[in-house]
């Protein structure tokens, strides 16, 4: 696969964290430039979960209220009605894809007609409607399912094979893929000047579902709530989101702008209808900073998913190591952001559900000595020309070795994968990559000799 992004994973050691980054491909296949780790790419979805960690600071500060109705900061977007009755939308909904605003699609007629025909609820983020990179529930499955054969083999080649188990029957998925990204909205190639401006396309359209009913995934419902961060925080979206990535230590995540030279930034590339290798159409994602229009690194995703599993864990070794610094946020509120909400899909694992701005798996084990099912958390992003995954594997409280000397937060494993290429499953290579990661991790705790 020529086009692939680079995969960050951090591997514990007995004196404490290391991270291992890998760059496979071209970033630019025409001019043969390698994919480093420092690449800049799409990472499309995953500026939600950026998004919900300035949301969830400011509902710390006390500065956004979660579950009052949006107008009380965006009062440019109506009130709305929904079979005749006046209805509701707060943050709360809007961060769990539960407002009802439609998705790409602007006929809302012809999204209702498609999931009354096929007998679902609530669409799902996948295959059936949602314009994302991501493959189909049955390739997860069978990603999922797909025996692990060769335990020699080197972790890097272990990555090369899933990613192209994780690709196959791209071709064969090919007319499928397509209509996932016919929607008009998708290849957008106006600038809009604010996030107020970017309203205009769906503010006074009518809503898919009742709030609060289904579960309808909506990057729109993530614009909108760029404007309640803008007013909650008083300012800028965009200067407020690069003032808390300058805290948290992400450098190189910035908005995507065409403008700005922006150095290590890839192309994008699709398959045309004859299964040949394309660049992507250019498109303007300031539409969406919120919900999918951020440049990132692997590095700059490793060091998110850090800080958050650092901030769930941190109350959990604070009584036995008082100078431990707190979170970027605290623990009880990343415990909410990561709990699964009602009436909610996670369509990348059928075995999830959708959180706020993350979608997450619970701990599950049905009968002794029988599948354990792990508790994650993940991200995908799907975009034009790229795909990616940010995928965070908690320790298990039960296995957590106190004793050792690198034993403070962040305990787990976080992974993260970009790639500069359109419909790339990738959140069951991440999986496979952070168990294997922990095996090694809790193998060598076992054999640390305290």
């Amino acid at each position: 696969m020529p086009n692939l992004g680079g995969i960050s994973l951090p591997q514990p050691k007995r004196m404490g964290l290391c991270f291992v980054k890998r760059g496979l491909g071209f970033a630019d296949v025409e001019n043969r430039v390698p994919c480093k780790p420092e690449t800049v790419m799409r990472i499309a979805s995953i500026s939600k979960s950026l998004t919900m960690t300035a949301v969830a600071k400011l509902w710390e500060e006390g500065k956004l209220d979660i579950d009052a109705p949006v107008q009380k900061y965006v009062p440019e977007f109506p009130e709305k009605e929904f079979e005749g009755e006046k209805v509701t939308i707060t943050t709360r909904m809007l961060v769990s894809h539960l407002s009802g605003i439609r998705h790409y699609e602007n006929d809302i007629k012809k999204v209702q007609e498609k999931f009354a025909k096929k007998g679902l609820k609530a669409p799902k983020d996948g295959i059936s409607l949602k314009v994302k990179g991501e493959t189909s529930a049955i390739q997860e499955k069978q990603a999922r399912d797909k025996a692990d054969n060769g335990s020699e083999r080197s972790m890097l080649s272990k990555v090369k094979e899933d990613l192209e188990n994780d690709n196959e029957g791209h071709h064969s998925l090919l007319d499928i893929k397509e209509k996932e990204f016919e929607a008009q909205e998708y290849y957008l190639k106006e600038k809009f000047e604010s996030v107020i401006d970017s309203m205009k396309l769906f503010k006074n359209d009518p809503l898919v579902f009742k709030p609060g009913s289904q579960f309808f995934y909506s990057t729109h419902a993530w614009t909108l709530l760029s404007a309640v961060v803008e007013r909650a925080s008083g300012q800028d979206f965009l200067e407020y989101m690069q003032k808390m990535l300058h805290v948290l230590g992400m450098c190189n995540t910035v908005q995507e702008e065409h403008e700005p030279v922006i150095y290590n930034r890839a192309r994008y590339y699709v398959y045309n209808k004859k299964g040949r290798l394309v660049n992507a159409p250019y498109v303007d994602n300031s539409y969406k900073w919120a919900g999918g229009g951020f440049l990132s690194t692997v590095g700059d995703l490793l060091t998110f998913g850090n800080v958050l599993l650092y901030s769930y864990q941190a109350h959990q070794f604070q009584k036995t190591r008082k100078k431990l610094l707190s979170g970027y946020l605290k623990s009880e509120t990343v415990a909410m952001m990561w709990s699964p909400v009602p009436n909610t899909e996670m369509s990348w694992d059928k075995e999830g559900k959708y959180a706020m701005g993350w979608a997450t798996v619970e701990r599950k084990q049905e009968c002794g000595k029988c599948r354990l099912q792990r508790h994650y958390v993940s991200h995908t992003g799907g975009a034009v020309g790229a795909s990616s995954v940010l995928l965070i594997l908690p320790e298990e409280s039960e296995t957590s070795h106190t004793g050792c000397a690198a034993s403070h937060p962040p305990r787990g494993v976080v992974v993260s994968i970009i790639s500069n290429m359109q419909s790339v499953g990738l959140n069951s290579t991440a999986l496979k990559i952070a168990k294997e990661f922990d095996k090694n991790r809790s193998e060598t705790c076992c054999h640390c000799g305290i």
